[in-house]
């Protein structure tokens, strides 16, 4: 019921900048959480930032002060402005949807970030 559409992944050299974006649609949000996830070859998908109604963020410790998650909730979208990029950061990233009343997840089709050296 709620479906997410991701965009701006690529690839960049080391040290550039990307800003990731995920629409969501299909429900008429009141409490929940947006976040991204990323998951690279041979690791666990992990959590990178996350938002919750109250604008109150996450950030993973390997990107606290490189990235930085927002929303604008008139468009009902998440982003995730990502800066001082490293090869190590280079994976899939997902757009998650977790509503915090019923605890339901929905997500993204991911969108590849690679970052070069």
């Amino acid at each position: 019921q709620v479906q997410l559409v991701e965009s701006g992944g690529g690839l960049v050299q080391a040290g550039g900048s990307l800003r990731l974006s995920c629409v969501a649609s299909g429900s008429i949000f009141n409490i929940y959480a947006m976040g991204w996830y990323r998951q690279s070859p041979g690791k666990q998908r992990e959590l990178v930032a996350t938002i919750n109604s109250g604008v109150g963020t996450i950030h993973a410790d390997s990107v606290k002060g490189r990235f930085t998650i927002s929303r604008d909730i008139a468009k009902n979208t998440v982003y995730l402005q990502m800066n001082s990029l490293k090869p190590e950061d280079t994976g899939v990233y997902y757009c998650n949807w977790r509503s915090l009343v019923s605890s339901r997840d929905y997500w993204g089709q991911g969108t590849q970030v690679t970052v070069s050296s």
